[in-house]
């Protein structure tokens, strides 16, 4: 019976979400809808700068279904259109844009007109069938009550160099929509809409401010947003540590000048870890850390979109220089509930509403986290003895020592980050002397040898259990084929740590 029930829940993942990649996982319905941001450095080489910001901005809205009072997330806007695709590409277009509301609105469809609504910022992960990642970063909020301004969609794409009585022809448009005079947004009742930019880029902090600005220019006209939209395509994504500048008109305002600046330590530019520091104790986030490590099940419950979008991306951060690779959805929606009954490894988020829902259903070995009370709801039981004891201190010391100094965010995910990435350092930072070599090139790890080099027990009895994981097994893979370490922040801490040991035992023998 227990096998027939999982049975079920399958195949209702199956028929609720459109399969956006192919795969052999028992679970490959969700896998291939939603997966982390890799955070390892050789994934991280195709965002060195020069590509495009994003692929689609989309407006989803909700719209009232033919019977009944529910409503349906649509896309109401899509930019740019894309055209001559080939049948297959159109084919994968179709099924990526079918899959996008689901993720805007995961809450359910029982939605009612509002006059107030706090605006929310999250985003969600869609794996594409050759395996590339796009990423959806959404900002909700009301929408406003102007009349329907629908030259912008008929205005065709124009370089910025071209220029029109003085202006640049997307100045020119922006400055045309001011010509058909908006009704005042006013306090009546209305739906909340959805902005949704998807890109390949995994770099929150950098889109999180290009949604700032797609909310201002809401506030002025959803027309003048394109303009906007269509400078920022044209504009070449910065290199770590580098600065596009944009030029872009507002009605009334003039010509401003965006300045968007990447982070120059790209492999924390995808997180923020003020939100899970908010929510939980220090105790708490090794836990969920250790959990993870041993690719458990982890569900995250909150009221909030934005909080459970920005924990969930935290707590797969931690993993650093390691991948998340099984079901990982920041935001599940209603009706892909029955996730949290799959037999396989997963990392999801849940709102608070659903917690009932979710208590009820059959789950075994859950570590169910309530972000709201900061309280673990369900536990396996053992998640403080997973981690050498004497690491898991040294962690907790690490993240205690000037945490209230720490100002900037940049300065908080270091901090936090750190004493993880030291972690995986310490256990299993020799890996690359334990990489066999044939004459050609490819790699043979020596997984024995590797486990028994490590000299304490506690840390040897952890590896042991690490090296059977799917984080590791990728891992190891990647570097099996690469002649020498990739040159990545880890690589750069195992350096550091080997350094600070050889003159450890150098101050030694001089002592004795």
């Amino acid at each position: 019976m227990e096998g027939q029930g999982v049975g079920r829940t399958l195949r209702l993942l199956r028929n609720r979400l459109p399969r956006l990649r192919a795969g052999p996982s028992q679970n490959n319905t969700v896998e291939a809808a939603t997966e982390p941001e890799r955070t390892q450095e050789h994934s991280l080489s195709s965002f060195a700068g020069g590509q495009h910001f994003f692929e689609y901005l989309l407006v989803v809205s909700l719209k009232r279904k033919h019977s009944g009072d529910d409503y349906e997330p649509t896309i109401t806007y899509q930019f740019p259109k894309r055209e001559n695709l080939l049948r297959g590409q159109q084919e994968e277009e179709e099924r990526l844009l079918k899959a996008i509301p689901l993720f805007c609105f995961p809450d359910g469809n029982e939605w009612t007109q509002l006059t107030d609504y706090s605006r929310e910022t999250f985003s969600f992960v869609l794996t594409n069938v050759d395996g590339s990642r796009k990423i959806g970063y959404c900002r909700r909020l009301l929408a406003f009550l102007h009349t329907a301004i629908t030259f912008i969609h008929r205005t065709p794409t124009f370089a910025p160099s071209v220029s029109c009585g003085g202006k640049t022809l997307v100045e020119a448009a922006a400055l045309k929509a001011t010509l058909v005079p908006p009704q005042p947004a006013g306090p009546g009742p209305r739906l909340p809409k959805v902005y949704c930019i998807i890109s390949c880029i995994g770099c929150f902090g950098l889109f999180s401010k290009i949604l700032d600005e797609v909310e201002k220019r809401h506030q002025i006209s959803t027309a003048v947003i394109y303009p906007f939209m269509q400078g920022l395509r044209e504009a070449a994504f910065p290199a770590p540590g580098k600065t596009v500048t944009l030029k872009s008109f507002i009605p009334d305002s003039g010509t401003e000048f965006i300045s968007l600046t990447r982070p120059l330590d790209s492999h924390l530019e995808h997180v923020d870890f003020s939100a899970l520091l908010h929510c939980l104790h220090f105790e708490q986030i090794i836990q969920i850390f250790a959990s993870a490590v041993l690719e458990r099940k982890i569900i995250f419950l909150a009221e909030g979109l934005s909080t459970l979008s920005q924990c969930i991306h935290a707590a797969a951060a931690l993993l650093y220089p390691f991948s998340w690779a099984h079901t990982y959805i920041p935001v599940v929606p209603e009706s892909l509930l029955a996730t949290v009954c799959c037999p396989t490894p997963f990392m999801v988020g849940v709102q608070m509403r659903f917690q009932q829902e979710v208590m009820e259903s059959p789950m075994e070995e859950v570590l169910l986290v309530n972000l709201c009370e900061g309280t673990f709801l369900l536990s396996v039981g053992d998640e403080k003895d997973i981690l050498p004891p004497k690491l898991q201190d040294d962690i907790l010391d690490s993240l205690g020592q000037g945490i209230n100094e720490l100002k900037t965010s940049e300065q908080i995910n270091e901090h936090v980050s750190g004493p993880f990435v030291q972690f995986f350092v310490k256990t299993v930072g020799h890996y690359a002397s334990y990489i066999k070599r044939e004459a050609s090139g490819q790699g043979h790890f020596q997984e024995r040898s590797f486990c028994k080099a490590v000299t304490s027990k506690t840390k040897r009895r952890f590896v042991k259990k690490f090296v059977k994981t799917q984080l590791f097994s990728l891992f190891i893979q990647e570097a099996e084929k690469s002649r020498n370490p990739p040159a990545g922040y880890f690589q750069k801490k195992i350096l550091e740590y080997e350094e600070q040991k050889k003159q450890k035992k150098s101050r030694e023998k001089t002592v004795k």
